[in-house]
This record gives structure tokens, sequence and C-alpha cells, in this order.
């Protein structure tokens, strides 16, 4: 127990440091991956080294390196920060150290998860009877759903993908936006079944519901499964899901919302109407480590027919201690897991209802102050309808635009990155961390002036964090 004192108290020390100096380090790394490298000695050692020294060791190499992304100045891709209640709460799950797959291995992390799956239900505005899957993220959180969708259809043309695999079987017919995020893609590549099928979007991102219609009806009564974005990642768009999604059941499809950030709109009666009608899908897929702002890694699978997705993901074995309730590995591609639904548990906990819901208020806030802001510099252009917390801009031509992404992370204010939208280059801004205050914004517009100053052959002012 020293050793383990020592240690914990040294990291401890050492988080505190870390946190203490978000409001005023610049936000990109500071050094290179080479430079940690050899600080951290590439060469094992022979002999071993004291815990509490190994976390000090770890700390002065990797500090410098870090990015600042917990900051409330961090913009540049929709991951959020970690509220103090989720960082607390994943402390526990580490020295708690418990295996979240079975019911009755873990009854604490069992009963958790099963308040936080509720919760969230609520909070979504989903069914009350769905199954909630805790897996790493968007991508296996598609993935997850998606498998019980693919398995689903192919069960109702007489095909079952759990016996008799996919080869041989009808096809698996997928339509998703044009504009759906590549995470959809990959899943659908880790399931064998290669590229959707694209469908119109119009100007801000969404799904065209005449033009999914007319794709529904080309098809010859094939298996089909159709995704749905809610949040489209340059606009923050919503598709039309009262309609999309009554078109797509009308033709026997699954439907799959892909709602990594934007499902949680649902929180807010501001937002709540760009998900009118998404309740009607079969399946939702959103991180909690994006808008909820809990650690990584933690993506939710939610599937309204909890048959479904145990056919897909669920697995037996003679040694196993079996839960006539079903088994939380049931709903994830894994068996052993953390536990991931305690930071999820605690962070709807401290903030309740209310909270979540001026969360998302503020986050969405904090975007049109953004695009006020740009909107006000001359040569800038707004090139989205912000409906969300999603913000894209040019400056112009590409070349200018580019320009002002590279000199926006070398000034080290905010961290902001660049993009390809609908033909264009833009800067992207991404507002999902809990810890953007008003300050951080209007911080991260006067660096933005200050770049399209000095582009415009003004004297490039000093950096200022």
């Amino acid at each position: 127990m020293d050793q383990t004192t020592a240690a914990l108290e040294r990291a401890h020390e050492l988080t505190l440091d870390w946190l203490a100096t978000l409001d005023t380090r610049p936000v990109p790394p500071q050094e290179s991956i080479e430079r940690v490298v050899g600080a951290l000695g590439d060469a094992l050692p022979e002999e071993g080294t004291d815990p509490a020294e190994v976390v000090d060791l770890l700390a002065r190499a990797c500090e410098p390196a870090l990015v600042a992304s917990p900051s409330g100045r961090f913009f540049g891709f929709v991951i959020g920060g970690t509220h103090p209640a989720a960082l607390a709460a994943d402390w526990l799950v580490s020295a708690w150290d418990q295996n979240a797959g079975l019911r009755q291995l873990t009854p604490a992390h069992s009963a958790v998860e099963d308040v936080a799956s509720a919760w969230l239900l609520q909070l979504l505005g989903l069914p009350s009877g769905s199954a909630v899957g805790f897996v790493t993220g968007g991508t296996m959180a598609n993935f997850t759903c998606l498998a019980a969708g693919r398995d689903a259809v192919l069960r109702g043309a007489g095909w079952d993908v759990a016996t008799q695999g996919l080869h041989g079987g009808p096809r698996v017919r997928v339509l998703a936006g044009e504009e759906r995020h590549d995470t959809v893609d990959l899943a659908l590549r880790y399931l064998g079944l290669g590229e959707p099928e694209p469908v119109a979007a119009d100007g801000q991102g969404r799904i065209e519901v005449p033009a999914l219609a007319a794709a529904l009806r080309s098809g010859s009564g094939e298996p089909t499964v159709v995704v749905l974005q809610a949040g489209n990642v340059h606009s923050g768009a919503f598709d039309n899901f009262e309609d999309a999604v009554r078109v797509a059941h009308e033709h026997g499809a699954w439907v799959h919302v892909d709602g990594a950030f934007g499902l949680w709109a649902a929180a807010s009666p501001m937002h709540a109407h760009s998900l009118y009608g998404v309740d009607g899908a079969d399946s939702w897929a959103t991180d909690a480590h994006k808008t909820l702002n809990v650690p990584y890694d933690c993506g939710l699978a939610v599937v309204r027919d909890p048959a479904a997705l145990k056919a897909s993901m669920g697995m037996r074995g003679d040694y196993l201690i079996h839960d006539d309730a079903g088994e939380p590995f049931d709903k994830v591609p894994e068996i052993s897991r953390r536990a991931r639904a305690i930071p999820v548990w605690a962070v709807l906990r401290s903030l309740g209802s209310s909270g979540v819901r001026e969360l998302v208020e503020r986050l969405a806030r904090h975007a049109t102050a953004f695009a006020e802001g740009l909107a006000a510099i001359p040569g800038v252009e707004v090139l989205n309808n912000v409906v969300f917390t999603q913000v894209c801009a040019s400056f112009g031509s590409d070349e200018r635009t580019e320009e002002v992404v590279r000199r926006m992370l070398a000034d080290g204010t905010a961290w902001t990155t660049g993009s390809r939208w609908r033909g264009r280059s833009v800067l992207r801004i991404s507002v999902s961390n809990w810890a953007t205050t008003e300050r951080d914004v209007e911080r991260t517009l006067d660096a933005v002036r200050r770049v399209v100053a000095g582009l415009e052959g003004q004297d490039a002012p000093t950096r200022a964090v």
C-alpha cells in the first residue's frame, strides 16, 4: 500500500497541476513525438522503477506534448472535455477494477448501468424499452447498431447470419446521405456490407427525402438499411426524421440514426424540434464523450428491439454466470470491458436534466456567437446555417482560408482546424466542451482577427494566450 499511496498521491498532484495550466497554456502541443520518446527512453530498462517515479517521469516527458483539448478553447473536433464528476468517477472506475461484462460478476456496475440507461433514454426522448450498450465510441456505436440492423433485415429475408454467415446470403442494401460521417462507411466495411449507396443531400447536408424515396422504390425488395444523421459534422444540420423514417419503414427498411453529437439536442426544448420523429427509428448511435463530456472511451448504442441487439452481440459460455435479465455483453461487441456507465451516471447525477439542458443550450449559444463574430470580420463568410454547435467559415479563396487555419494553430490561442465542405476549404469550429466560456469564445475570435489583420499586411503580433 505504501507504493500505491505514493503513486496515487503523485498522480493526483500532477493532475491538478495539469488542469491548472489549461486557461493559460497554448492549446496545440509544444513538443514533438521524437522529444517525448527521448525523454521516456526507447530502451526497456533491465531493472524496475518505483511506481511514483514512473508517474513523475511519464508526466514530465508527456506534458509538453499534450494538446490542451480539455480547455475551453479547443474547437478542432467534436470531442468535448471531461466534466469534474466524470473525471473523479473515472478514477474510481480504475481503482475498483471491475469487469463490466456480467451482471452477477459486477452487481454494482450493473445497477449503475441500468439507472444510467433509463436516464439516457429519457433525456434523448427514445423508447423506454430500448437496449443501451456502452461501447468505445461513435464508430463502434454505429457498428453495433448496424450489426443489429443487418442481421434483422436478413432474418426477415429468411437468412440467419449467426449460423450461415454472409456468403451466399441475400445482399443487404444500405442507403445513406451523401454527407454521412465517414465512420458509417467504416462500420459497414467491418460488417462486410461495403460502401452505402449515396442519397442526395441538400445545401446543409440533410438527406433529401424525395431522393431517398426514389432510391427505395428502385430496389427489388432486398433487405435494406437506411442511415440518417442527427448533426452534420460541418453544418450541424439534422435530417428530416419524420418523413425519412416514414418512407423507409414503408419499404420495410431498418432505420439507423448516427447522432454522435446531435442526438443530445433532444435534452433542450430550444433544439429538440430538430429531432422531431427521430424516436421512430430502429437504432441510434451517439457519443457520451462529446456533448455529455465524459472521459474517453464511451459511445452509446441504442436499439429499439433488445432481442435484435442480443441476436447480434450475445454469446453463451458454460463457464459464465448467466443472469436471467440478460448480460451487459449481450449489447456490445466486447465481453471484458471497462465500467463505462459509471462516469455517465456521475455526469447525469451531477447535472440533472436541467443541467444537461443548460449545457446543450450553452454550447449552441457559443456556436452562434462564433458565427456572428466571424461574419463581422471583413472578407469572412459563414457558410452554414448555424442550427446547433458547428460553424464553417471561408476567408475568401481556398488558399487564404488554409493560411488562416495554419496561422491559427501557430498562434496557439485556440485549436481550430481546416476541412473541405461542398468543394471549398473552410475553417471549422466545433463547440463541444462544458468548460468553454464566453471569454474563451472572444479570445478565439480575437485570435482570428489578429490572423486576418496579419494577412492584410500588418505586422504579425506576438502570440497571446
